[in-house]
C-alpha cells in the first residue's frame, strides 16, 4: 500500500483450482501467523514460495516488499522489529543471497531483534538439480553460514515439518532474549504437488511464553540492596518501546532517588531531561549500589569508570542475555562482578522491584530540581558559523519540527548527548547492534514503515553518515515504491571520519605525521552527489547544503515533503570534527 492508501503490486486473481503444492502450505502458515510483510530480493531457489505468495495468497498478508539487496531486506525487518518488538519476515535467495544478508543478520543478533529469515536451497535430491546453477546454489548445511549468530535454524524435509518449523521459528524469535531465526526450504519440497493442504495448526497455541517476574529471596535481596542504598545508580540499557514500562522505570528511579544513565547503543529507555538522568564515570565510581537493566557491556562500563581499580559498589543485574551466548561471537562482552542476579527481562522485573522497594522504603526522597543542561547551539549560531557542524543539524531540525513528535531512528557517532531530548520510548530507536556500516538506510525504511502502519503520527528521521548511506542507499527505492514517508539527513563529512581518528591516534603514538590520517579514508575527488542518488530512485533530493544560513530552509522543505508522504534525503556537508565526548566514544567503536 502506498502513502495514499492505494494497493500496489496487486496480482491478477488466480482461477479456482483444487490443485495445491508444498509451497502453498508454507505460505498458508505465514498468513496464519499474521505476518504483514516479507522483504525480499528474488531468486529461483524459492520460486515455489514466491508463486504461492502471489497466486495462492494474492500478495496480501504477507505482502512482498521488493528490495534491491538482501542486506536491505533483513535490515528492513530489523527496523520493523525496533518499533513493534515483533518479527517481520525476510526472504533471501539460496546460499549466495544468505551470504549477502549475513551482516544484517549479525546486526539483528547483537541487537536482540526478532526477525524471521527465510531461505531456500536447490534440490537436496541431486537427480533433480538443473545443470550448473542449482549445484552452486545447493549447500550441504546452509544454516551453518549463520548458525553462530541466529537463535535457531532448520531445513525441514516435509510439508508438515515445514509448517512446524515456521511455528517454532516464530516462537523462538520472540522468546526473550529475542533474536533472528532461519528456516531453509528445499526447492523440491516447495514445487512438489501434494494431494491436499495439511491441517492448519492453530498459531494461538504456539505463542511465545510470557516473561516471568522475579520473586522470592533473590527479589527481596535486590530490593533490600536498592532500598538501603545512599547513592543508587540505574544503568538503563535494553528496553521495550512500551510507554507503560517507560513510566515504571521512571517511578523506580524516583522511588530510589537514583541517578539514571542511558546509552545510545540502546533505544530510548528514560527521559533524558529528567532531573535524575545523567552521571557519567563519576556517578559510577561514587555509587554504592548499581542496578543494571540489561546494560550493554556492563563490565566494560564499570572497568572504564574505575580505571582498573576494585569495584566497591554492590551490583544488581537484571538480564536474560546470557541465554543466547554461544562462544563464537564475543558480543557478550566482559564478565561483570555481580552481587545479585535477577534472571528476567527488565520490563518484567521493574514492577516487582518497584513494589518491593516501596514496601521497604515508603517515603521516596525528593526529586532534585532540574539542572542546567547542555543543548544544541542557538538559532543565531547558524548566522555566525562559517561551516555546518553536526550540532547545527539539531538546531535547524528543532526549529522546523518544533514540539511535534518525531522518531530519531538513527543518529551518527558524531551526535553529542543533549542535542535532542528523548521523552518517549519511540523518540530514539538505538544503533545497528553489530557495529557494521551500511544498515542505516534499510533499518530506517523498516522503522518508518512500522511507524506509518501503527498510526504513530510521528515524523520518521534518520541522521546517517555518508559512508553508511552510500553502502545501503538502494533501500530508498523500496520506501518510495511502497509510499513510506521518511526523512534522511546525511551528515556528510566526505570521509569515513571515525577511522581517520583511529589513524591519527596510531600516527601520533608512532611519531608519524597525523596529517596523513585522511589517506584511504576520504570520500572526495570526486565528491558524490547524494541528492542525485536519491532523486534517481524517485525520492526528493536536497543539497548539498553547505551554507549554515540555508540549513533551516532546506529542512523546512524536506519536512513538508515527508509530511506529504515523500521520501526525502538532505545532503548536509558538515565539517569533519566531533566533540570531545563523541570522540572518546568513537575511539571505542569499530
Amino acid at each position: 500500500m502506498d502513502a495514499s492508501g492505494n494497493e500496489i503490486d496487486r496480482p491478477v486473481p488466480s482461477p479456482p483450482s483444487n490443485r495445491v503444492w508444498g509451497s502453498d502450505a508454507i505460505a498458508a502458515v505465514l498468513r496464519a501467523l499474521d505476518i504483514p510483510y516479507i522483504a525480499l530480493n528474488p531468486g529461483a531457489s524459492y520460486r515455489g514460495v514466491h508463486d504461492s505468495l502471489v497466486n495462492y495468497l494474492g500478495n496480501s498478508r504477507p505482502r512482498m516488499l521488493l528490495c534491491l539487496h538482501e542486506e536491505s531486506a533483513v535490515a528492513l525487518a530489523h527496523g520493523w522489529a525496533k518499533v513493534t518488538g515483533k518479527p517481520m519476515a525476510a526472504f533471501v535467495h539460496s546460499n549466495v543471497g544468505l551470504m549477502h544478508a549475513t551482516m544484517a543478520i549479525f546486526n539483528c543478533w547483537c541487537d536482540r531483534a526478532p526477525v524471521l529469515v527465510l531461505g531456500a536451497t536447490g534440490p537436496i535430491d541431486a537427480t533433480r538439480r538443473r545443470p550448473w546453477i542449482e549445484w552452486i546454489h545447493t549447500a550441504r548445511d546452509q544454516g551453518a553460514l549463520i548458525r553462530n549468530f541466529t537463535k535457531w535454524d532448520d531445513q525441514p524435509g516435509s510439508v508438515g515439518a515445514a509448517q512446524e518449523a515456521l511455528l517454532r521459528a516464530w516462537l523462538i524469535a520472540q522468546t526473550a532474549p529475542q533474536g533472528p531465526v532461519y528456516v531453509n526450504f528445499d526447492l523440491a519440497l516447495q514445487e512438489d504437488e501434494i494431494a491436499e493442504t495439511p491441517p492448519m495448526p492453530d498459531p494461538a497455541r504456539y505463542t511465545p511464553p510470557v516473561a516471568p517476574e522475579p520473586a522470592g529471596p533473590v527479589l527481596r535481596q535486590a530490593a533490600e540492596l536498592l532500598a538501603g542504598a545512599r547513592r543508587p545508580l540505574i544503568l538503563a540499557g535494553r528496553g521495550s518501546r512500551d510507554p507503560e514500562a517507560w513510566q515504571r522505570r521512571v517511578a523506580l528511579a524516583e522511588a530510589l532517588g537514583a541517578h539514571v544513565m542511558t546509552d545510545r547503543k540502546s533505544g530510548a529507555t528514560f527521559p533524558t531531561d529528567h532531573p535524575l538522568h545523567g552521571g557519567g564515570n563519576a556517578a559510577i565510581v561514587e555509587a554504592d549500589v548499581i542496578l543494571s537493566l540489561d546494560w550493554v557491556d556492563l563490565a566494560g562500563t564499570l572497568n572504564t569508570a574505575h580505571a582498573g581499580k576494585p569495584i566497591m559498589a554492590k551490583i544488581v543485574q537484571v538480564s536474560l542475555d546470557q541465554y543466547v551466548h554461544n562462544g563464537w561471537s564475543m558480543d557478550y562482552q566482559g564478565l561483570p562482578p555481580l552481587d545479585c542476579y535477577l534472571l528476567a527481562e527488565p520490563d518484567a522485573a521493574v514492577p516487582a522491584l518497584l513494589a518491593a522497594v516501596k514496601e521497604l522504603r515508603p517515603q521516596a526522597p525528593p526529586v532534585p530540581e532540574p539542572g542546567q543542561r547542555p543543548g544544541p547551539p542557538p538559532l543565531s549560531a547558524l548566522d555566525e558559523a562559517p561551516v555546518i557542524a553536526v550540532p547545527h543539524i539539531a538546531t535547524a531540525l528543532r526549529e522546523v519540527v518544533g514540539d511535534a513528535p518525531a522518531t530519531m531512528i538513527r543518529l551518527p557517532l558524531s551526535w553529542s548527548d543533549g542535542l535532542w531530548e528523548f521523552h518517549h520510548p519511540l523518540d530514539y530507536l538505538g544503533t545497528d547492534g553489530g557495529g557494521g556500516v551500511g544498515s542505516g538506510p534499510g533499518m530506517s525504511v523498516g522503522a518508518a514503515l512500522a511507524l506509518r502502519d501503527t498510526g504513530s503520527g510521528r515524523l520518521p528521521v534518520a541522521v546517517l553518515g555518508d559512508g553508511d548511506f552510500l553502502m545501503g542507499c538502494t533501500a530508498l527505492w523500496t520506501a518510495v515504491r511502497n509510499g513510506v514517508p521518511l526523512l534522511i539527513i546525511v551528515a556528510n563529512n566526505r570521509s569515513f571520519f571515525n577511522d581517520e581518528l583511529h589513524q591519527e591516534r596510531v600516527a601520533r603514538q608512532r611519531g608519524r605525521p597525523p596529517e596523513n590520517r585522511w589517506v584511504g579514508q576520504a570520500i572526495r575527488d570526486p565528491d558524490i552527489d547524494l541528492a542525485t542518488m536519491a532523486r534517481g530512485q524517485g525520492a526528493t533530493g536536497i543539497g548539498p547544503v553547505e551554507d549554515p544560513k540555508k540549513l533551516v530552509g532546506a529542512l523546512r522543505v524536506a519536512v513538508a515533503a515527508v509530511r506529504q508522504g515523500a521520501v526525502c534525503v538532505v545532503d548536509v556537508r558538515v565539517a569533519p570534527g566531533y566533540s570531545q565526548g563523541a570522540t572518546a566514544a568513537i575511539m571505542q567503536h569499530r
